[in-house]
Parts: C-alpha cells; sequence; structure tokens
C-alpha cells in the first residue's frame, strides 16, 4: 500500500504509542501505598524513587535530543519503547529499593525520548487534512497518557487481582503493540552521509532572558503541582482525607493531567499576550484550592484545586513555551526549548523530594500547606515580572 494511504493509520498508531509510553511513566502513582507497605518506605523514599524518573527523562532530553535528525525517528522512538518494556520488567521482579530506582529512571529514560522525537513525528506523519490537528494530538496524547496511568494502575488495583503485578503485565502488552505501530510507520528523516550524535546544550541567550524567565518560573510552579499529585497524592488523600481507595487516588492523581489539555486547547482562544497571564492566575487559584484542601482535610477543595491548577499550568505551559520559542534566535530554539524542559522536569522531581524531607521534621499536613504557598509565591513572582516586562515604556 503506498505511503500516502498508510499515513492516517500510521499517524494514529504513533500517537497511540506515544499515549502507552506516557501511560506507563505514572502507572505506579497509585501503587505507592502497596509498596509502603510491602517493603517499609516512608514517605521521602517514595518522593525519592519518584525523583529517579526525573533524572531519566533529563538524561534522555540532554543526551538524546538531537539524535533522531540523525538517526531517525523510528530507532529512537523504537529504543524509547524498549528503555518503558524493561522498566516494566524490573517492576515486575521489584524486591526493594534498588530495582524500583532502576525502573523509574528506565521510565524516565523512555519519557524523555518521546517527549520531543514523538511530538516531531506525529506532527511529520499527520494527512494533509489533519495537519492542522496534529499539535492537538501530539498534546493529547503526551498528557492524556501521563493521566490515564494512574486511572489505570488504580482500576487493576480495584478490580483486579496483583495489582502490583497486573497493571504492568497490561502495560507490557499496551507497549508490544505501539512496537508493531513504530515499526510499521514510515520513516520521516533522510540520514546524512555522516552522523554526528551530539549532547543537546542548554543555554539561554541574553535577548531572550527577560522572556525566559518568567516563563520558567510559571513553568516550574505549575510543573511542581503536577509532580506533586504524581508523587504525593496518595499520601495525603490517604493520611489526612482518610481515603484509601486506590481507584479515587488514581482518578484525583491523574485530573490535573487532563485539565492541562483542557487548558492547552482553551488558550488558543485567548489573546496572545493575555494567555501567559491568565494561567498564571488560573494557576494561583487552584494553588490556593489544594492549600485549603490540605488545611481542611477536605477532598472536594482538594479534587477542585487539582482541576482549576491543571488548567492555569496548561494554560501557562503553552503559551509560556510559545512566547519562548518566538523569542528565540532560529539557530538556538533547541537548545532554549531543552533549557525550558530541563526546568520544567527538575520542577517535577526536587519540590516533591523536598516534601518527603520536610514531612519526616513537622508532618505531612504542615509540608503540604507550605507546599502550596511556596508554589503561589512563584507563581506570584511570574505575574509581577510579566507587568513590568509589558509596562509600556514612556518616551
Amino acid at each position: 500500500m503506498p505511503v500516502s494511504q498508510q499515513r492516517p493509520l500510521t499517524f494514529f498508531g504513533v500517537a497511540f504509542a506515544f499515549l502507552a509510553t506516557m501511560l506507563g511513566t505514572t502507572l505506579p502513582t497509585p501503587l505507592y501505598p502497596l509498596y509502603q507497605t510491602q517493603f517499609g518506605f516512608s514517605q521521602l523514599i517514595i518522593t525519592v524513587i519518584f525523583a529517579a524518573y526525573a533524572v531519566g527523562v533529563i538524561a534522555a532530553l540532554l543526551v538524546t535530543g538531537r539524535w533522531s535528525d540523525q538517526l531517525g525517528r523510528r530507532p529512537i522512538l523504537l529504543g524509547g519503547l524498549f528503555a518503558a518494556m524493561i522498566s516494566d520488567a524490573v517492576f515486575l521482579q521489584a524486591d526493594g529499593l534498588g530495582a524500583m530506582l532502576a525502573g523509574r529512571v528506565l521510565s524516565g529514560l523512555s519519557a524523555g525520548v518521546f517527549t520531543g522525537t514523538a511530538t516531531v513525528a506525529v506532527m511529520e506523519l499527520a494527512p494533509s487534512y489533519l495537519k492542522r490537528h496534529a499539535a492537538l494530538a501530539a498534546t493529547a496524547a503526551n498528557m492524556g497518557g501521563l493521566g490515564l496511568g494512574p486511572v489505570v494502575a488504580g482500576l487493576c488495583s480495584r478490580y483486579l487481582p496483583d495489582p502490583l503485578w497486573l497493571p504492568y503485565l497490561l502495560h507490557l502488552g499496551l507497549a508490544g503493540l505501539a512496537m508493531l505501530a513504530i515499526w510499521q510507520a514510515p520513516e520521516t528523516v533522510t540520514r546524512p552521509e555522516r552522523i554526528r550524535l551530539r549532547l543537546q546544550r542548554l543555554s539561554v541567550p541574553t535577548e531572550v532572558r527577560a522572556v525566559f524567565v518568567p516563563a520558567a518560573i510559571a513553568g516550574f510552579a505549575g510543573f511542581s503541582v503536577l509532580g506533586f499529585f504524581t508523587a504525593t497524592a496518595p499520601a495525603f488523600m490517604g493520611r489526612i482525607m482518610d481515603v484509601s481507595n486506590l481507584l479515587a487516588i488514581g482518578v484525583v492523581a491523574g485530573l490535573p493531567f487532563f485539565a492541562s489539555t483542557v487548558g492547552q486547547l482553551a488558550q488558543e482562544r485567548v489573546p496572545l499576550s493575555y494567555r501567559l497571564p491568565l494561567g498564571c492566575v488560573i494557576l494561583l487559584l487552584g494553588v490556593v484550592a489544594i492549600g485549603a484542601g490540605i488545611a481542611l482535610a477536605s477532598l472536594t477543595w482538594f479534587v477542585c484545586g487539582a482541576v482549576v491548577a491543571g488548567i492555569g499550568q496548561g494554560i501557562a505551559f503553552r503559551a509560556g513555551l510559545g512566547e519562548v520559542v518566538a523569542a528565540s534566535p532560529l539557530t538556538r530554539r533547541a537548545e532554549v526549548t531543552s533549557s525550558f524542559f530541563v526546568v520544567a522536569y527538575v520542577a517535577i522531581s526536587l519540590p516533591v523530594v523536598g516534601i518527603g524531607v520536610t514531612a519526616r521534621l513537622i508532618g505531612l499536613q504542615a509540608t503540604g500547606e507550605i507546599f502550596a504557598a511556596l508554589v503561589a509565591l512563584l507563581v506570584l513572582m511570574a505575574l509581577v515580572l510579566l507587568r513590568r516586562q509589558r509596562r509600556p515604556v514612556m518616551p
């Protein structure tokens, strides 16, 4: 069959592979209480296990960020899927901290490979009549997969046996199908005669910093919230709100990612200059609601905060990234974009480790309140910088 006729199928196949890979990265979220019971982990150890994921993501972004332009999309995506499948295998036989750390690093490597390469591949393989929806498909696959991971694991643990086995076996099956989809997809890159594999540089040119700093601060705040829900939602819901249903925990942990997708779509209806400030304001309201939910031990406030903060994060992230890319010189966009993503993934990991350390000293509830207050201060800082940046200069 000609490639032109295969393209709709391969387009959806690569999007499915993107979704399946990202789904696997958040699969352990509602299972953390079970691991704590089985291995006697503290909350600090759980946050360290989660943070290992970000180490893998950042390593993949820096090392393989530009490889697909040299080697082609298919081999890089197949490598990412292979890392995801090894991660599943490690979790299936996990017998303690070392195996879980290794599994999370491998999961992060798969996510780091797919974040950039799969986004480009989905857009390149979109048929002409779907081109304008390609970015939406990539966003939905990315965030939708991240949101579905906790839900799928929660469903398995609620209604099926062996909750520490079955989710990973299911994901292995999905990853196998994704392998077939990538294998059948046409290559969109012509390899150069001389392949040069280089590390991705990180830098922000001086002329871009005024735009980069508020966008990066807002991105840090938003991704901190995503990391908070992915790593510590089970602890806060279980210990403070007395919720032990792993399906409910999985759904709440996935809500910010679904809401982020909605926010990224909704921002297109907002005038360009208002997008990032609006995202910050909505994110601020969501963080305040999360803090109220923790302080009052209210699941309602906590869930509302997850949704509102997710929408704000989606708007702020997409608007901030767009402004940073637009302000960057064409020859340096890759390194500036990579710098922005590194800030985002540091935000996913570092604050949750801080939560684990602080909770040992002052308790989980007070730690959650302090986290919400600090993220709110970051968002306010971004708003102040945006206001100064966009204030008209008098002649």
